[in-house]
């Protein structure tokens, strides 16, 4: 009987994963499970996850040491279970997952997740352990249901106002700590009449707020109906037009890729969201080079006085990796200094984390991990300062918040403001999904509190 099954899915790292995550259970509709929270209940326990960074992928051999005693409890039962290792670490790691941890039934890659229905049977009906790790020819998004027509993986209660559209994945850039193009492949973008499709089905269902996603989104160049490639840009505006879409953003960006027409939409688009996140990952142009990151600090900041000619109110946001493989301690303050001169109002900072078979990786010099701490200590301070400038900044403004769910507290809600800022503010649980004027009369290192003026 439909529905009668039980899928539980786990997702860790970026939202490219969020994403990849609603989408293996959507695949799973028509062979009759329905997704749960509760583990102890699931046919299908299906971890999804990161291998950007060593400590992500330690998490997921943490998570699977928990699952061991699910599975045995459900065999004790007479329950059978299958546990899946999807995305990033599958396709890296491969076979020795399954050395690893005799707990996992399946290992499958971010291009092969389509598969998932078909690999499952086998799995069940061979009695082994599977790895499908290969970059498939067919285009897997063309295999997975339409979601114009698939059910939901959740009910509508659990559904957002704001979605993930996966539009472009893979990277050609190579930056040496990397392992994008190892795990997700090259650069594959996606035709637009298919994204159109796409979208066309999240506004039916409630979403008012789309963020387009890619590896490097800004290299989008999918077959348009016209017969041409289209860009990024061009995307976003036949994007905006759909009807019932309000807002629409896009992450993450390569500063390589910047075009003009993408600048301009930020100027004349109004559904594009003043928020841009643009990593420049290293102040010193000698650990530019050594990334393979193919811009300049100069570079970077003609880029920024281009995006704020066009849209001047424009928050920006970035990622930072300190003590990459012989970074010296004047190479660090150029980066504290190149924070300094942009001004953040949000950004993502980590140690570099040697990621096995990129070239970063094999650099002789490896600083010490006391080093690289010390260096995000005072980094994080630098940036958690810029933060909560931008925050301040916005107190006694009048902002429109999109809400999204429900607070902690009764009677609270949540929602973003253009500038991806979580507020809270006190209201009626009918304003979830509609966009709302709130005062903002608080802020916080991470979040503003505010208080609705109009609905």
């Amino acid at each position: 009987m439909p529905g009668t099954k039980k899928v539980f899915v786990k997702t860790f790292g970026c939202q490219m994963n969020v994403y990849d995550s609603e989408r293996i259970a959507e695949s799973l509709i028509p062979y009759g499970f329905t997704e749960t929270d509760c583990l102890e209940e699931a046919e299908v326990i299906v971890l999804n996850t990161c291998h950007i960074r060593e400590k992500a992928a330690e998490k997921v051999y943490s998570e699977l040491g928990r699952l061991r005693q699910v599975k045995e409890d459900r065999r004790s039962l007479g329950k059978p279970t299958i546990v899946t290792v999807a995305g990033c670490v599958a396709q890296a790691e491969g076979a020795e997952i399954l050395a690893r941890s005799t707990v996992v039934d399946l290992v499958v890659g971010p291009q092969s997740y389509h598969r998932l229905p078909d690999l499952i049977f086998r799995a069940q009906s061979e009695s082994r352990r599977i790895v499908d790790t290969n970059f498939p020819e067919e285009d897997k998004f063309a295999s997975l249901p339409d979601r114009s027509i698939a059910r939901p993986a959740k009910p509508a209660s659990a559904r957002a106002a704001s979605a993930f559209l996966t539009v472009q994945e893979g990277c050609d850039k190579f930056c040496t700590f990397c392992v994008v193009p190892y795990t997700r492949g090259m650069e594959f973008s996606r035709p637009v009449d298919s994204l159109l499709d796409e979208a066309g089905s999240l506004i039916s269902r409630g979403v008012r707020e789309l963020t387009l996603l890619g590896q490097n989104v800004n290299a989008y160049h999918g077959a348009g109906p016209d017969g041409k490639d289209w860009s990024l840009a061009r995307l976003i505006g036949a994007v905006a037009r759909l009807d019932g879409l309000e807002r629409l953003r896009y992450t993450t960006s390569h500063p390589h890729d910047m075009s003009d027409d993408l600048i301009a939409a930020h100027r004349d688009e109004a559904k594009l969201m003043p928020y841009l996140h643009l990593p420049f990952q290293a102040g010193s142009n000698r650990i530019l080079a050594a990334m393979n990151r193919k811009h300049t600090v100069a570079d970077y900041l003609r880029l920024i006085d281009k995006i704020r000619t066009a849209r001047p109110d424009i928050a920006l946001s970035t990622d930072v990796i300190v003590g990459f493989p012989g970074e010296t301690e004047s190479e660090f303050q150029e980066t504290l200094k190149l924070i300094e001169e942009v001004g953040f109002a949000q950004a993502f900072s980590f140690k570099y984390s040697p990621r096995p078979g990129t070239p970063a990786a094999k650099i002789d010099e490896q600083l010490p991990e006391e080093v690289k701490s010390e260096r995000l200590h005072r980094l994080q301070a630098v940036l958690a300062s810029e933060t909560s400038r931008f925050n301040e900044g916005c107190i006694g403004r009048v902002i429109p918040v999109l809400f999204e769910r429900r607070g902690r507290r009764d009677g609270q809600l949540v929602g973003r403001s253009p500038y991806l800022q979580p507020v809270h503010a006190d209201g009626a649980a009918d304003l979830l999904g509609r966009i709302i004027p709130v005062e903002i009369s608080q802020a916080g290192p991470n979040s503003l509190v505010g208080v609705i003026r109009a609905a």
